[in-house]
């Protein structure tokens, strides 16, 4: 059986740790570097559900894409919620390893394993790693599909394909628009709209819109057409959870070429935070308000902020 030691240099060498964002909290957060590992659990989030997962499945290292840390503590007290997660892992010598934004631009990384799980055939990437000279590397992916999709086929698609979530998968844009190419970004994404329009594609995929920004968007062509840009909103776990599976491949290969014999599970405990989705039933303010009517006016001359 190999060594925790052993096992972190061949994931680190998948995601290189200095590949990480300067502000992000990536690598080995506990264990023994010497001790054996048997069976490995990959998941996104290091919440208690997935702990608990791991203990009973056995695991001696569990493996996420998110961090438990990432804005640093001064305590990992068993009072707390992210020390007892710790407090479970080290009484069951269970280690934690995370790869986080250096899996999200590795090749192949987060963005690929979405655009996989979709069927779409990756062009380039969307936001290129410049210290790679391949151009492989990089933030997101541009994509094509082998065949055109109206808007609503592509999320009827990624509503199949992906993890349930409550959400599900929302629209912005012309449900009838066709689609032939495709930009997707795993986790939240709506800071790569400029380099979307850039990219001159029909539809971004991606988790964790606002509403300005995704407004703004829609409002304003695809760059070199008069195309408007439409937008599909997953939930933020279940753009991410694919790569817990090619990363659980990846791992699986390692452990074949070195004889290692290692057991390596994906968990499927959905932890995106929303549990539930209710569709509202009450007609929009047009259909309800005669054109006379509506709010009453505020007292502030200037209206309330957004």
């Amino acid at each position: 059986m190999p060594r925790l030691s052993e096992v972190i240099a061949a994931l680190d060498a998948l995601w290189p740790p200095e590949r990480a964002e300067g502000w992000d909290a990536v690598g080995t957060v506990c264990g023994d570097p010497d001790q054996e590992v048997t069976r490995v659990l990959f998941a996104v989030d290091p919440v208690h559900e997935i702990v608990e997962e791991a203990v009973k499945l056995g695991a001696d290292l569990l493996v996420t894409h998110h961090p438990l840390y990432l804005r640093g503590t001064t305590t990992v007290a068993a009072s707390t919620f992210k020390g007892r997660v710790v407090h479970t892992l080290i009484k069951n010598d269970i280690a934690l390893h995370v790869a986080h934004t250096n899996a999200d631009t590795a090749d192949p990384g987060v963005s690929d394993a979405l655009a996989g799980a979709l069927d779409l055939r990756v062009v380039r990437p969307l936001v290129p790693d410049p210290a790679d000279p391949t151009g492989r590397r990089g933030l997101g992916r541009v994509c094509e599909l082998d065949q055109p999709l109206t808007v609503r086929e592509l999320a009827a698609r990624a509503a199949e394909r992906l993890p349930a979530t409550a959400q599900g998968i929302r629209i912005a844009g012309d449900p009838e628009a066709l689609v032939r190419t495709v930009a997707v970004s795993g986790g939240s994404g709506d800071s790569l709209f400029d380099d979307v329009r850039a990219a001159g594609v029909d539809a971004f995929l991606t988790a964790d819109l606002r509403h300005h920004p995704a407004s703004e968007a829609v409002a304003r062509t695809t760059e070199g057409t008069s195309t408007p840009l439409a937008l599909l909103d997953a939930a933020h776990w279940a753009t991410e959870w694919p790569w817990c599976e090619l990363a659980a491949a990846q791992l699986d290969e390692i452990s074949d070429r070195e004889g290692w014999g290692l057991r390596v599970h994906v968990s499927k405990t959905v932890t995106d935070p929303w549990t539930a989705h209710a569709a509202s039933a009450h007609p929009s303010p047009a259909t309800t308000l005669p054109t006379s009517a509506s709010r009453p006016p505020s007292s502030d001359p200037l209206g309330a902020p957004n």
